[in-house]
């Protein structure tokens, strides 16, 4: 057991027998530690469906919160879970280590069964900051409401959200002409889906107003590929650089 300059407290085994690691993880719930452990297992899961995974190595992690993850050396999603609000509980059956998770309310139980434990850990420690979200596409709406020059000399933002067959439109207005213009906006650099879906915006705007209606479509993005700016070209559609504000 280490504890770092900060008071953190970290426990870590190598190899450890089931019932050394049953204590490391059983101390950890207690102090509201993360717990983890890696090793050769069954995942059984049963509440809302029934699952059941084949031994496999896995990656197990039980936080303070009653969360618990299963994932495996693929992908970013877990391939089982429990969310917030579950209790821990770690015990030995039959020689195996047996981590439970249970949800009171639907009546969940994921249950992982250990054949062998190749790494058990417990690090207790605080996060007090929430994640903030710098550069978005919101962050880019309000940048454009706030200056619409930025997009052209003489756009006028009349809605935002506006909704349409094809689906809600970031940003709708008129050109100093008068023309309708629909803006779909993008943080980051785009390709040729992008470019279909402000055409889909487009033609539905077209057929919700009026027969002769002529609308404008602005893709505004940093960049774009080259086969999105071919296509752009192709359908009549504009594209515009503009990078979100960076803070």
């Amino acid at each position: 057991m280490t504890d770092s300059e900060y008071g953190h407290r970290t426990e870590t085994l190598q190899g450890p027998t089931p019932a050394a690691a049953r204590d490391v993880i059983a101390r950890g719930i207690d102090t509201d530690a993360i717990v983890t452990v890696y090793g050769r297992c069954t995942v059984d899961y049963d509440g809302r469906a029934t699952s059941y995974l084949e031994a496999g190595d896995r990656h197990v992690m039980l936080k303070p919160d009653g969360a618990a993850l299963v994932h495996t050396d693929e992908g970013q999603q877990p391939v089982n879970w429990q969310p917030p609000g579950c209790n821990h509980d770690a015990f030995c059956e039959d020689g195996a280590l047996v981590l439970e998770s249970l949800r009171p309310t639907p009546d969940e139980r994921l249950c992982v069964r250990f054949q062998e434990i190749l790494q058990v850990s417990a690090f207790s420690g605080s996060d007090e900051n929430e994640l903030a979200l710098v550069g978005t596409e919101e962050d880019l709406r309000q940048r454009i409401l706030e200056d619409p020059e930025l997009l052209e000399t003489g756009f006028t933002p009349l809605a935002t959200e506006r909704d349409t067959p094809a689906g809600a439109v970031d940003i709708y207005g008129e050109d100093s002409t008068g023309r309708a213009v629909v803006v779909e906006l993008k943080r980051r650099r785009v390709g040729p889906d992008a470019v279909s879906q402000l055409r889909r915006y487009v033609d539905a705007l077209e057929r919700d107003l009026h027969a002769d209606a002529a609308v404008r479509g602005i893709l505004v993005a940093p960049s774009v590929t080259d086969r999105a700016e071919r296509l752009l070209s192709d359908h009549g559609l504009e594209f515009v650089s503009l990078e979100p504000p960076a803070e």
